[in-house]
């Protein structure tokens, strides 16, 4: 099961947003990692995820690499190995765990491919559940509606980012989440930045102990200017936007509460 994300999932048909380096498409049941092989890390992950029927499955899998590409193209075990870098999953695991048990399952282990982690400073601080969180706050909301979400997350993958055992380290990542509002397509967009807990200057991974990871709800026109991601109708669907907040740029998050909506 293999079908990858639904464009067509929402009322409005969002397209797979589609960067401007080449990628290597990997579909996943009910999600999608556009692969980054010179970066060996994600440029572009999207997944369809249906509120109404998410399955509450314990937790299953184990990270391996994808053998539809070949294991120089991901980022594998041995960059994690001993030190303080989390496998992030871009995709949440229980985000494509919907419809029947089996099938819900067999999505939620799917996430644990390496195309679709990315590394991360373990040791979060509050910042950690509200980046997590976005995700449910946002469903919260839609539940409204049709309770169905499309999410796209992936690291914001920048030359100036610090080399590690042969890969670059992320310092920023982005997530928008896309839903039908009563207005038509809705979305809005975030920035998660931990450039304060990586630091590889001395050749080995340093984690300051009162470093923290900051989130930001930012124009998802940004994300497009940061990326060189085609976002296709996203930017002119961002609800800041329609709301007119487009002044206060990058909004810093302390909890849920301060997302707009």
């Amino acid at each position: 099961m293999t079908d990858g994300y639904d464009p067509d999932f929402l009322a409005a048909p969002v397209p797979l947003p589609r960067p401007a380096q080449a990628v290597r498409p990997l579909p996943y049941p009910r999600f999608t990692v556009l692969l980054d092989p010179a970066r060996q890390l994600a440029a572009v992950t999207a997944v369809n995820l249906d509120g109404a029927s998410l399955q509450d499955l314990p937790r299953t899998g184990d990270w391996r690499l994808d053998e539809r590409v070949p294991a120089a193209e991901q980022t594998g075990p041995e960059v994690y190995a001993r030190n303080d870098l989390d496998r992030g999953h871009l995709v949440r695991r229980r985000d494509p765990g919907w419809g029947s048990a089996d099938a819900a399952r067999t999505a939620t282990e799917a996430t644990f491919f390496y195309p679709n982690a990315a590394p991360q400073a373990a040791g979060f601080n509050q910042s950690k559940e509200l980046w997590l969180g976005l995700e449910d706050h946002v469903l919260a909301y839609a539940e409204a509606t049709d309770q169905r979400v499309s999410v796209f997350t992936a690291p914001i993958l920048a030359d100036a980012d610090p080399p590690y055992r042969g890969i670059r380290i992320p310092l920023r990542f982005w997530k928008i989440a896309a839903w039908q509002g009563s207005e038509g397509l809705a979305a809005t967009g975030f920035v998660l930045d931990q450039s304060e807990l990586v630091d590889t200057r001395a050749g080995v991974l340093a984690v300051p102990p009162l470093g923290a990871f900051r989130t930001f709800q930012v124009p998802i026109a940004d994300i497009a200017a940061l990326t060189g991601i085609d976002l296709g109708p996203l930017p002119e669907a961002d609800v800041r936007e329609r709301r007119g907040a487009r002044e206060m740029r990058w909004r810093s998050l302390d909890s849920a509460d301060d997302i707009l909506l």
